[in-house]
């Protein structure tokens, strides 16, 4: 057994995504493409005389029985037996923002444990437990560009590559919660398949590749399509919301002189 793990759960964002239908289980059939980016929490494991939570950072509002990193806990002891452990969480990716805050978490605490205790997980297995957790956390299990489908939980890999280009990110003070969005959403087929819009040049996307939960979302907090537009403005070459919000990216050809989004935190990252 390794003493303690240390890592970085990252954030991620959606381009695109298509609601395609209300499954009979209560879930939506999406498409999307998940691609990383470098925001991170960082998340510490270490051996214990009985199991604690030490959350800092940004406050997870919830009971710890509820929280994602110990449900993913719970889940490989119950599997294999694990002694307690201390989780400290230094919380930086904001809820409610589209980012997969909590499925990063989530995700990384089944990698971290698969180390520290050499449970010997295969991808497939760790997979598979991540996604009994919820349909964003198995994307961060293999953490690299992927087109989504199902409930964002089939994946197939893509040639789409960003290098080179910059992401602006605007996280306004709004928190949209995911099951709401989702029961005010319009399941539909696109006009344009997602996979085949993304082979087109960039500048071209903003034309085809849509995010479904915007109009809804941009009703109830108009701010955000101001942000979007702002964002347009200053230069970038395709913005969308991330998820189901509140979350809102530009993408740049190159890094900008000056981006001032107001009552947002603003975020520049090279993309990888």
């Amino acid at each position: 057994m390794i003493d303690k793990v240390i890592c970085f759960p990252n954030a991620k964002i959606n381009i695109g995504l298509d609601i395609v239908r209300r499954r009979s289980d209560g879930y939506h059939d999406i498409r999307t493409l998940f691609y990383p980016i470098n925001i991170t929490d960082a998340m510490e494991i270490m051996p214990s005389d009985e199991f604690v939570f030490d959350n800092r950072g940004i406050k997870i509002d919830c009971e710890t029985e509820k929280n994602l990193c110990f449900k993913a806990y719970k889940m490989l002891k119950d599997d294999f037996d694990l002694p307690p452990v201390k989780f400290v969480l230094y919380k930086h990716i904001p809820f409610g923002s589209g980012l997969g805050a909590g499925s990063a978490d989530a995700a990384f605490t089944i990698k971290m444990l698969n180390d520290m205790f050499s449970l010997k997980l295969s991808t497939e297995q760790m997979v598979a437990y991540a996604s009994r957790l919820g349909a964003d956390c198995a994307f961060f299990i293999h953490n690299r560009p992927m087109l989504a489908e199902g409930t964002g939980n089939i994946f197939h890999e893509t040639g789409i590559n960003l290098s080179g280009k910059v992401l602006v990110l605007a996280i306004p003070q709004i928190s949209v919660n995911t099951a709401r969005a989702y029961a005010n959403c319009h399941p539909m087929e696109p006009e344009f398949k997602l996979e085949e819009s993304l082979k087109l040049p960039l500048e071209q996307w903003k034309d085809r590749i849509k995010n479904d939960f915007e109009p809804t979302v941009f009703a109830q907090n108009p701010v955000l399509m101001e942000i979007k537009q702002k964002l347009y403005e200053d230069g970038a070459v395709f913005a969308q919301m991330s998820g189901s919000g509140s979350s809102i990216y530009g993408i740049f050809d190159a890094k900008p002189q000056k981006i001032e989004i107001p009552n947002c935190k603003n975020e520049i990252i090279e993309l990888k």
